[in-house]
């Protein structure tokens, strides 16, 4: 399944890439997968009739109608998004929009796959998110180092790790594991077709999902009662504030 999932991003990349003018990049042909993919994005609402920002010098737009780049000299992936929550229990860091904004602080309208094909260009390699029978196994995969770029209302530039904006309600301290590409999963319907199962949200979470495009290398519930994690109010712009999200493959960590 990993490899099928994995020929299908990249097929989909490509395709992508090609439309946008941008050929930088070798990919496989287009896989049925791919294609039913691409299909259900265009039945979700477009950003075609948004503004789209100027491409941040030498980097690359991963699509045509939404403000995500590549950046193939820095390898990383650079993502737009807007502040959603400030104060509240988190179970995402960032998540799609239109899909869990109550429960995440940042809000992104750029397609889950075509992100992660996007982090496998960079160097990235998905491993698995978490498994929860017979036994709990964290998820795991690629570190990615995930930062925040945004302007005040004096249009003063500020950075931040994303571990800043979200705090342990145990300890009262910013968050300190690091994310791993866990790479979500496939899901095959009754019809025989394909979703990837990150499209319902769960883009980069706090809380471990099954379906985490991005996710903690810990235990961390997603029982109301038992989240860990909530938004670090103090750290976080006003709700509205536009923010670009940088993810970059970290190299693996030794044992």
């Amino acid at each position: 399944m990993r490899r099928i999932f994995e020929s299908a991003v990249w097929g989909w990349l490509s395709v992508a890439i090609l439309a946008g003018g941008a050929r930088w990049a070798r990919a496989d042909e287009p896989t049925k997968a791919a294609a039913e993919n691409a299909a259900n994005d265009d039945a979700k609402p477009s950003v075609a009739s948004k503004p789209l920002a100027a491409d941040p010098p030498g980097m690359k737009r991963l699509l045509p109608d939404a403000n995500a780049w590549i950046d193939p000299k820095s390898h990383r992936v650079v993502i737009d998004g807007t502040v959603c929550l400030q104060t509240g229990t988190l179970e995402m860091f960032a998540c799609l929009t239109g899909t869990k904004e109550h429960e995440s602080v940042v809000a992104v309208d750029v397609p889950a796959h075509a992100i992660h094909a996007a982090l496998i260009a960079m160097g990235g390699k998905p491993g698995s998110p978490a498994k929860f029978r017979p036994t709990f196994q964290a998820a795991f995969g690629t570190p990615i180092d995930v930062t925040v770029i945004w302007q005040d209302e004096k249009k003063q530039k500020h950075t931040a790790k994303g571990q800043e904006w979200v705090r342990n309600v145990r300890t009262g301290k910013a968050m300190e594991s690091d994310w791993v590409f866990a790479g979500s999963t496939l899901f095959t319907d009754e019809q025989g077709k394909q979703h990837y199962q990150a499209e319902g949200g769960d883009l980069i979470c706090v809380s471990n999902f099954p379906s985490a495009m991005l996710d903690l290398p810990v235990e961390s519930s997603q029982a109301t009662s038992d989240l860990l994690f909530e938004a670090f109010t103090e750290h976080i712009p006003p709700i509205g504030t536009k923010v670009r999200i940088v993810l970059t493959p970290q190299p693996e960590k030794k044992p």
